[in-house]
């Protein structure tokens, strides 16, 4: 008999949770006498989500773990941290608003059964605005092109890895990073369903735009060198360009063919140079912050409690532990 575990991130999502945990529970059912654990990580929530948690917490002692970051760290860092946490001999991650079909576990888990090691449940489509549409195709079309190919077009962030994947990811302990394109860039052959994300029901995403322009910003500089490449190739035909020109104005100096010229060409070339040159340093700059950010060592999240599934119903839930997560 083999152990599944869910993980799922919670942050600010008090108004979900009364319908996501009866509904994963209620998974185990069909999971052919496999145990079910649910991990469920409150990444520095201020609304009443762990007080919530630790209820439900409380009424299914064997079957929840409650993990409590001690601020927020990021969907991506209280993923991990429920993966260091989870007991499964496979482990699936969802979002706590629901948007993603829980009864596709069901599916993936069979997968897994049948000797998978990832199972990837991709959108084929979402019910949501054409700005988020756009901003999110435009996103998974340049990383399929410019960091790795094969990427789903869709995207995923509703999976299932084999323990053996969890292994791998755990001992990566990147940051700045994402983490559902480590698993893709890990290979293991995924197996990939395509559904429809639904729209959220309850509650207020926390997904902000800048969060998504971070996610962003932080793919391309974990996946691909494209972005530093392509500034070092401009920069190469900047300078070619220049030194042309040097040449030019040089003969034309000599010969007495320069005529006195207007201020304004002269602006354009030095702004357009100026401006090359500082997004030029601007994108060495996030690059360099990476570096910085992983010779430091800190680590990606800091647990303040758990509270495991060793208790049983009735007793006052004990944290387990205190500890920097490394």
């Amino acid at each position: 008999m083999a152990i599944f575990s869910i993980v799922v991130p919670v942050y600010f999502n008090e108004p979900n949770l009364g319908d996501t945990v009866p509904a994963l529970l209620s998974l185990e059912k069909d999971l052919g006498g496999d145990t079910l654990e649910l991990v469920f990580v409150d990444d520095g929530s201020q609304d009443g989500s762990l007080e919530v948690l630790r209820e439900f917490q409380q009424a299914h002692p064997d079957k929840i773990q409650v993990v409590k970051l001690t601020r927020n760290f990021g969907s991506m860092s209280a993923i991990l941290a429920g993966m260091h946490h989870a007991r499964g001999d496979c482990v699936g991650m969802i979002a706590a608003d629901l948007q993603d079909p829980h009864q596709l576990f069901i599916e993936m888990h069979d997968h897994w059964r049948r000797g998978a090691k990832a199972v990837f449940a991709v959108r084929a489509d979402r019910e949501e605005a054409f700005s988020q549409k756009l901003f999110s195709n435009t996103y998974y079309a340049l990383m399929r092109r410019f960091a790795l190919p094969g990427y789903p077009a869709g995207g995923f962030d509703f999976f299932l890895i084999d323990r053996q994947v969890v292994e791998h990811l755990k001992s990566i302990n990147e940051k700045n990073t994402n983490l559902m394109s480590l698993v893709f860039w890990l290979g293991f052959h995924p197996t990939m369903i395509p559904y429809t994300r639904r729209a959220r029901t309850k509650g207020v995403s926390r997904w902000t735009f800048s969060k998504k322009v971070k996610l962003f910003i932080d793919s391309f500089a974990a996946f691909s060198y494209v972005p530093i490449r392509f500034f070092s190739l401009l920069g190469a035909l900047i300078a070619a360009a220049a030194f042309v020109y040097g040449a030019y104005v040089l003969i034309a100096a000599l010969f007495g063919g320069i005529p006195v010229k207007g201020y304004a060409p002269l602006m354009v070339v030095l702004a357009f140079v100026s401006g090359v040159q500082m997004l030029m340093l601007g994108i060495l700059g996030e690059y360099l912050w990476r570096v910085l950010d992983e010779t430091r060592r800190r680590p990606p999240f800091v647990v303040d409690q758990v509270w495991a599934n060793r208790v049983t119903a009735g007793q006052p839930l004990v944290p387990r532990q205190t500890a920097l997560e490394k």
